[in-house]
């Protein structure tokens, strides 16, 4: 098998290989650059593919960057091509079509569904869904089989809209969540209830503390599930969305750092020179827990797509920590929840304002004169504005009364800090 060579490999196509390749190339206009990715598509971006299944928006709109983005950028996508293992020793990255030799690599090979060990998971009618393929196979399978009813297994960010595409495209769903309630990670229990009544508002049921303890087949085919409370649903189609896990077969053996992800520093770069990793295989600090963990999120990596591109061109970029930032609407009903926004306990002070006349609810939590959570629910109007007091570590002393008041907004803020805002300027904290 051949062996090709470049400056710089990235493996992946999605956010972080993206920002990557506009990191390197705001350094380094010239050098070569290979991309290998076993989707075959052009770059698209993955929270429109429940839309795209609802019939929504058509491919074209699908796509992160326009058609040219490779060429512009003298990128050489080998799409349809996955990489099967990293050899840092060598610096070599195998393929299923030969080997690429590379000075900087770039791992960015995303997560994968997990999907549990479920009697009757491997029937025909059972899918995930994290991918474009995905929405394109379950739309067709819906066509194909007339599918009238649903079962979507996690009550989480994908489960959830998931379970919105499916009402779009007329099915009847049931969410099967083993929480005790909706979006458990992302929401309080009072954002939580909202966001139920709203699922049930738009006419899916759920059914929560409880989990799929196997598949029912008929023929083959998807015809029911039995849940761990012993009820059985009837239904043609399971959607398994019960979260996705980093991507590091390739790594394994390596030598490259692991624990649940790829370990990387605030520049992204592995426990081996010259190699780096980002976005949801990646494993780096939590800025406000202080955590290791992988936090899986669209902006998140990019951001580290982009720094970690730098700096394999010979910049120099950091992450300055990140934190977890969630923004999903639940059947019409807008929800942000950014940071540590479920903490309390000693250590952490809640703000809270509920309104149930409007329908909105915000928590704001402290850790001393600092904001290191905020949830939004209903009006999500401010939430840009306390992501970036949290990710600037804003001491907030002065003007904490107003945090919740109608009247808080830009002009609350300290004047230093305004002209970061307004004008980009640099600040100190």
């Amino acid at each position: 098998m051949k062996t090709d060579s470049a400056k710089y490999v990235i493996i992946g196509n999605s956010t972080a290989a993206i920002g990557c390749i506009e990191g390197i190339r705001s350094v380094d206009p010239d050098r070569s650059v290979i991309l290998v990715a076993k989707e075959p598509c052009h770059t698209y971006s993955r929270p429109l593919i429940s839309y795209f299944l609802a019939g929504e928006i058509d491919a074209e709109r699908m796509h992160y960057r326009p058609r040219d983005f490779y060429d512009a950028n003298r990128v050489d996508a080998r799409l349809g091509l996955a990489a099967t293992r990293v050899d840092p020793e060598q610096k070599i990255v195998e393929t299923t079509n030969g080997s690429l030799h590379f000075e900087k690599l770039l791992i960015a090979s995303g997560g994968r569904p997990f999907v549990p060990d479920i009697p009757g998971i491997e029937a025909s009618g059972v899918f995930t869904f994290t991918s474009w393929n995905d929405a394109t196979v379950i739309g067709e399978y819906i066509e194909g089989n007339r599918a009238k009813r649903a079962v979507v297994v996690g009550g989480g960010l994908i489960g959830i809209k998931a379970a919105e595409a499916l009402r779009a495209r007329g099915l009847d769903v049931l969410v099967v969540e083993l929480a005790g309630r909706l979006l458990p990670l992302a929401l309080d229990a009072e954002g939580s209830r909202m966001a139920e009544e709203s699922l049930r508002a738009a006419g899916v049921e759920l059914e929560c503390s409880t989990t799929v303890n196997r598949v029912l087949t008929e023929d083959g085919c998807v015809s029911g599930v039995l849940q761990g409370n012993d009820r059985t649903a009837s239904c043609n189609l399971v959607i398994v969305a019960a979260g996705v896990v980093p991507a590091t077969g390739l790594v394994a053996g390596s030598g490259i750092g692991v624990d649940k992800g790829i370990l990387i520093d605030e520049g992204c770069r592995t426990s081996v020179e010259g190699i780096f990793a980002a976005g949801d295989v990646a494993q780096g600090c939590d800025a406000l827990s202080g955590e290791s963990r992988p936090i899986p999120i669209f902006p998140n990596a990019y951001h580290q797509g982009r720094v970690a591109g730098v700096n394999m061109a010979g910049g120099d970029a950091s992450t300055n920590g990140t934190f977890s930032m969630n923004s999903v609407e639940v059947f019409g009903l807008p929800t942000v929840s950014v940071g540590l926004a479920t903490a309390s306990g000693d250590g952490y002070e809640e703000l809270v304002h509920d309104d149930e006349a409007s329908g909105t609810y915000r928590r704001v939590v402290l850790r001393g004169d600092r904001i290191v959570g905020a949830l939004f629910v209903g009006d999500i109007d401010r939430a840009g504005i306390f992501t970036g007091l949290m990710r600037q570590g804003i001491d907030i002393s002065s003007f904490k009364d107003l945090l919740l008041t109608e009247e808080f907004g830009l002009i609350s803020l300290p004047e230093e800090y305004r002209k970061h805002v307004v004008m980009g300027e640099a600040i100190e904290v």
